[in-house]
Order: C-alpha cells, then structure tokens, then sequence
C-alpha cells in the first residue's frame, strides 16, 4: 500500500511530524514500512513556465522554436514534444537544473538554434513512465491554467511527497486505504480526524425505477448496491485527482474510472462501473457462473469460470468476475453516457480462489481478500455519486437498490482490564488503557474490574481480549514497556532417542562424503508419482489451489527432486555430485483426504568416487558404492543382521544394478541405478540413487549394545564353492547357510563371484568363507564336517552343488 505523506495530511494534522518520523512510528506499532522514497529527491531548477509562442524549427520537421515567459526572464527553448503549443504552462528545466537520472540542464545549440532549458515530460522529472497519464505518455505535461508562472513546479507536480510503502497483512487490512491509515497515524500522535462524511446531490427519479437487482448466491454476497448515474461527461480527471492516483502507483485513465479508483485507495471499498447501455438488460443478477461459461475480461483475455465462482450478469450473459475483474462487452468508452456502479461486500475464500485460480490478482481482490469494512459500502458509493457529479457534471438517480445489509453491529469484547497487565508485564493504570484504547477510535465503559469495549466496523481484525492487549501494547509502545527476565525454574532440555539417531544418520552421511540437501515437498504430479518405495494405487494428495503446477502435489518420494538437483550442478560443470535428504514424505490413505507422513533417508550419486592421484585413475561410482554408504548405516544402526536385499525390477531404475531392501522381511527400501531411458530424458550422466523409509529403520534400532569376552579358543575356517543358477541369488544362499549352520557358525562372508569358464553359462559359483566357533571349548573337525554336511544338503535342495 503506497502512502502519499501529503494526502494524509487532508485527514489528520501532521505538523511537526517528518515522514521519517511517522515511518519509524507506524513501523513501531506492528506494521512494517517497507521503503520511504521521495520522488523529487535530486531534482532542481524546475519551475512552472508560459509558452508565448510556438513556431517550427526552420531546419527540422519535427521540432519547435518556444519563447517561454519563467517569470523573472524570457528564454527561447527547443522543443521535440508533439503536444507542445502557445498558451500552455508546463515544467520547465533551467540551464543548470537536474532532472531525473541526475541528468544536467545545459544552455546548447539544436540544428543551429539556441535552447537555453528543456521543457520536460513527467518521466524526465523521475515519473513511471507507466503511471503517466495516457494523453501526456508521448509528449510533454501541461498544467491547469491556475498555477503561478516562475514558481517551483514540484509541488503543483506532487513531486516534494514523501511516499510510504506500507507491508499491508492479513492483520492490519484496515490500514489498505487512505483513512484507515489515517486512522492509525491519529491514534499513534493523539490527533484529531477530520473526516468528512459525502453527500450527494440526487436527483428526483429513484433508481429503483430504472433497475432491478436480484442475488441468487446470498451466502457468498451478504450485500450488494448498486448505483445509476447519466448524463456522464467523460473527460480527464482533475489534475489534483491524477497525481494523487500516480503516488498510489494507479495510472490516470479518466474521470469515471480514476473516480472509482480514488474511491478504491480513499475508502478501502472496490468499486466497479457498468457502461448501462452496454449492459444489455434493466436486470442485474449476481449469481455463480455456470459450468463451462466463459467471459472476456477487461484485458481482452477469455476466461473458463466454474460454478464456484460469482459473476455479475444482465440476467443471462456475464458482465463481470464479482471482486475481480469487469468484463469487456460493459466497459466504460469515451461513448460511455449512463453507468450502472456497484458497492458490494463478497465472501474473502470465494474471492481468493477465483483469483488465484484465474491468476488475476487484481487492487480490488487483494482487499476483498483481506477482508472489508462493511459500514463503509455505501459511504465509498456516496462519496463516488459525490465526485462523479462534480467532475463528471453526471446525474446521480435517489437511492441505492441493495440487497442484504449494508451495515453490521459493532463488535463488543468483555474483559477484566488488569489482564492486559498481566500479559503485556505492564503496570498500566486504567485511565491509560481507556485513554489509548479510546485513540483508536474504540468506546470502553467500565463495570467495576470488567470493561466492555465497543469496536468500530474498520476494525474487524479485533475480535478477542487479546486483540484488545495487542492494540493497547502497540500503541503505547512496546518500547515504553519495563523489560523483566522470565520467571520459573529451568528445565533441562535435550534430544530425544529418535533425533539422536537422526542426527547420527545425518553425521554418517556426510562422513561418507554426501552433501545435505533441502527440497520442496510440493511437486509436480509426475515426479509425485514415481520413485516410491511401495507403491500403491492411491493418487498423490494435490494442494487444492496450488501456486503453480510446479508446486501442485505432496510427493511421495524424494529422489525426483535429487535428480533435479543434480541435473542442475551438472549444466553448471559440476559433474561430481553425491547429495542426500532426510525429509517427509506423504502416503495416501484410503478413503482418508489427509496422506500420512513418513520421513525418508535418500540420495543421489553420480561421477566418481575418487579423485585421480599419484596412487592410480579416479574411480567412478557403481552400484556397490551406493550400496556399501547403505550398509555402513546399517552396521551402524546395529541392525545389519535383520537386513536383506532381495533383486527388484521397478520402472524408473536400471533392470539389472536395483535391490530392494527389506527390514524383517517388510520392504523399507530400494537402491539401484537409473534407467539408462530416465539418465537419457534427464540429461544425466550414470547415476545411483537409493532412498529408505528412515522411520522405521531408526525405530527398530536396538539401543542396548551387548558386549561379548574375546574368545578363548580358536576357530576354524570352511570356505565352500557352490555352483547355482543364475537367478539364485548370494543373499537366499547366505540365509540357508545361517539357518542350517547351527549355533557354531559364528559369521558367513562371500568373498568370491564367477562366471566364465568351466561354468554354464546360465550359472555362476559362489564362493562362501565360513567360521566355526565356540567359545567354551576347542572344537572338533567331526563337528564342523558333521555342520558343514548339512549346509550342503540344505544348498542341494534349491539346486546347488559343489564347485569341482
């Protein structure tokens, strides 16, 4: 919300007040004042200037020869303005002075011709160029006739304001308008206000008589005016009128439209006007749009509309998106003569969603948005009716046709006073409580220790006791409240079991030389969708209005979003990326709209293991890279032994580099290469990427470590070769060998792999080192061959034999 300081002086008297003082105080009072700007901060030497004459440049087709009357001189200027002419008082630059972009006016010479200034155009003097009002864009300004010739022009420019650009949340809506802000900086100096109420010539004729009004979607409009006004002369809209609009940053259009966005930035209220012969009916008709109805918007674009939205219609074809937009076919033209103007209050979400939904966040549903105050409807209608006659010479038809309440009661909140001590830590007497309270415009009556307070409509953002305490704490300064230490014992904080172990996983992965990375759990529908450990048939929960689709759904992986991080490190010559996240991830439950949550450990790997040194070539990173990271984690979670991986085929991952983890026999996990396909869409290099559902894992951690003597007696060493299919795979082997090895097996280790010759070629050999031990006694060969006989009965069953 841009605050012109000059502007708010028409309401409340600031004198003594610098803008820099009042930014300090309103940003004080909880309401952030993002910039503080002077738009006439560097200019000089401009002065308001008479063009006597204005005659074409002998030389030139498009330049003039202007003798220009500054008051204390007469100088000749050469000038390339197309609107330029005699008779016209505009802005003029001296020799000397300083215009926007710190630019120096020097006496020089056009095509011969001496030009000693330079008349100026609005956005020579630092104006966007896009504010500039349409009749001046290409050429210079030309003032009213009533200003002083020789005096400086920057007041009659507005360019001596000061411009307060104020962060407007959902809490202090009541500050976007003028007299809200107004309001405020009353409250904050102890002023007075002077607030005019509008009171608008009528004319005999009612409106009632000429239009009627009917709301089918009441829950979604509580009130809704509307006005008639005609015999509209539609022209510029005064100069003081234009100036204000361009230091709120709204560009001057003309007097019908600037008049409802003055009104708009004055009030708070949105206000929209009809072209009525352009209508089409007497009738209007707000209702919600119909399936698969269209309108064209004002910006010439064709917008689809559901049933959710609200329309306003001329009783069967749409004229506008209510709180939104107009539509074009009722546009208001320099033909306009009668317009139909609406004052109406629509429900916030309703709003908010179309906008969102049409990504057309307009001034008028950025405030519906926030929220209105309801008592102000008809006075913003009236102050409209007021200036249109004035400045437009309209007609304005008696009465308002209306449906709904256009005002509401005040809100009155019952408290004990002492609370606000209590909860600011201040020691406040009553008298100033009532006496601040009573600035903010609010009405306390007192009933012993209780005070009701009665809050104004504007105010609706105060509803509770503790609004009251933040209101009085804001305003007598937080600043002036005495600072104590909190009071009570302290309590001995620390980390619980689970992030312990989180952070110990998070420390191991980095050891193993993973960088941490941070993404977004809102996605898109695609990437939502794949790379989930157990897969389901659930859609993915979608936002109902997302931001973008970007960003639509809850995903339910998070190696997508790896992927493209490491897509983004390689465009930029980063070839070498091994990156990891522990985050949440959102399952979809039946018949459930909320997904549940599970945090998840996964990474992404891709380039080399190891830099090239004096030792030998760089390394790349395979498949047993990314699995030994994994079984380090295990190891070191004490739950390696109750781990499995079992070969898996899932679409987006290689059909032969992928293992699926188990955890008790329950999936927890996979770990494998892309599919050269996804590398190849991606744009990617070889690249691993494993991802575990970290959750369970670190639940079923064991948290007592037992710990056993060194053993006395020696082991003995079997190591035996087995020849199986190929599609057996060392790990079934590994948990046959351990189930039938009996109590003296102490570990079983696969230290060889072979295919080649002297083996089918649909088998290979395993080769398994196994030790026996007990730690009681010396064992004996005839029970380790009587051990090692059973194994290879157990292997024979699922078709293994001994390597010759």
């Amino acid at each position: 919300m841009l605050v012109s300081y000059k502007w708010l002086q028409d309401y409340v008297d600031l004198d003594g007040v610098t803008p820099e003082e009042l930014a300090d105080r309103i940003t004080n009072t909880g309401i952030e004042v993002e910039h503080l700007t002077y738009p006439g901060k560097g200019l000089s030497g401009i002065v308001i200037g008479k063009v006597l004459s204005c005659e074409p440049h002998p030389k030139s087709d498009h330049l003039h020869l202007c003798r220009v009357d500054l008051g204390k001189e007469t100088v000749q200027i050469v000038c390339g303005a197309p609107n330029v002419a005699a008779g016209q008082k505009v802005p003029v630059a001296t020799g000397g002075a300083r215009i926007g972009g710190n630019v120096k006016i020097r006496q020089s010479r056009f095509r011969g011709e001496e030009s000693d200034g330079m008349i100026c155009a609005l956005d020579e003097l630092g104006v966007n160029k896009e504010l500039v009002p349409k009749e001046y864009a290409d050429g210079i300004y030309v003032f009213d006739d009533d200003v002083p010739v020789g005096a400086d022009a920057l007041p009659y420019l507005n360019l001596d304001d000061a411009i307060l650009d104020l962060d407007i949340l959902i809490n202090s809506a009541h500050c976007m308008n003028m007299i809200g802000v107004a309001h405020e900086a009353a409250a904050i100096f102890d002023r007075p206000l002077h607030i005019q109420r509008p009171n608008p010539s009528e004319s005999d004729q009612a409106a009632a008589d000429r239009i009627s009004l009917s709301v089918e979607a009441a829950q979604k409009v509580p009130y809704y005016g509307a006005r008639l006004i005609e015999n509209i002369e539609l022209a510029p809209s005064p100069r003081w009128m234009q100036l204000r609009l361009m230091a709120a940053g709204i560009r001057p259009i003309s007097n019908v439209v600037d008049i409802s966005n003055y009104v708009m930035i004055e009030y708070g209220q949105p206000l929209h006007t009809f072209d009525f012969d352009a209508f089409g009916s007497n009738r209007v008709l707000v209702r919600f749009a119909g399936r698969n109805e269209t309108i064209q918007t004002l910006d010439g674009q064709e917008r689809a509309l559901t049933p959710e939205d609200i329309v306003i219609t001329n009783g069967k074809q749409a004229a506008a998106v209510a709180g939104v937009m107009g539509g074009e076919s009722s546009e208001v033209t320099p033909s306009t003569e009668t317009v139909l103007m609406e004052s109406a209050v629509f429900d916030p979400i309703s709003i908010r969603k179309t906008a969102a939904r049409l990504q057309m966040r307009t001034d008028a549903s950025s405030r519906y948005e926030k929220g209105l105050d309801r008592n102000r409807v008809a006075p913003a209608s009236d102050r409209a009716a007021e200036l249109l006659a004035k400045y437009a010479h309209a007609r304005v038809l008696k009465g308002i046709v209306e449906q709904g309440d256009r005002t509401v009661p005040e809100t009155v909140i019952t408290m004990p006073w002492e609370k606000i001590n209590q909860v600011l830590g201040a020691d406040l007497s009553f008298g100033v409580i009532k006496k601040t309270l009573e600035r903010l415009g609010f009405t306390v009556e007192n009933q012993g220790d209780t005070i009701h307070v009665r809050v104004p409509s504007r105010r609706f953002d105060v509803t509770i006791p503790e609004d009251l305490v933040e209101e009085v704490g804001r305003i007598y300064g937080y600043n002036h409240i005495p600072a104590t230490l909190p009071e009570g014992s302290a309590i001995h904080a620390g980390l619980t079991p689970y992030q312990k172990l989180r952070r110990r996983t998070e420390r191991l992965m980095e050891s193993a030389g993973l960088f941490q990375a941070y993404t977004y759990s809102l996605t898109t529908d695609a990437h939502a969708s794949a790379y989930i450990v157990r897969p389901t048939s659930e859609t993915a929960a979608r936002v109902v209005w997302p931001m973008s689709e970007e960003h639509a759904a809850l995903r339910q992986s998070i190696v997508p979003q790896l992927i493209d991080v490491v897509k983004y490190h390689l465009n930029r010559q980063m070839p070498d990326v091994a990156l990891y996240e522990i985050g949440k991830v959102f399952i979809p439950k039946p018949g459930d709209p909320r997904p549940g949550e599970e945090e998840h450990l996964a990474g992404a790997v891709t380039g080399r293991s190891a830099e090239r040194n004096w030792e030998g070539e760089p390394r790349p990173v395979d498949f047993y890279t990314v699995k030994g990271i994994l079984e380090t984690l295990f190891e070191a979670l004490a739950v390696s032994e109750r781990i499995d991986y079992r070969p898996a085929r899932r679409e987006e991952l290689h059909p032969g580099q992928t293992a699926e983890i188990f955890l008790d026999g329950k999936v927890i996990g996979y770990v494998g290469a892309l599919h050269p396909r996804a590398q190849k869409d991606a744009g990617l290099n070889e690249t691993f990427v494993f991802e575990v559902a970290i959750e369970s894992l670190l639940r079923a951690h064991e948290p007592e470590i037992v710990y056993k003597n060194l053993p006395r007696f020696p082991s003995i060493t079997r190591d035996i070769a087995l020849v199986v299919d190929r599609s057996v795979s060392a790990a079934d082997l590994e948990r046959i060998i351990r189930e039938t090895g009996g109590p003296l097996l102490a570990s079983v280790r696969l230290f060889d792999v072979y295919e080649g010759t002297h083996v089918a070629k649909n088998e290979k050999s395993l080769a398994f080192s196994l030790v026996y031990l007990d730690p009681e006694r010396t064992l004996t060969d005839d029970e380790v061959n009587a051990a090692y006989s059973r194994i290879i009965d157990a292997c024979s069953r699922v078709g293994a034999r001994l390597r010759d």
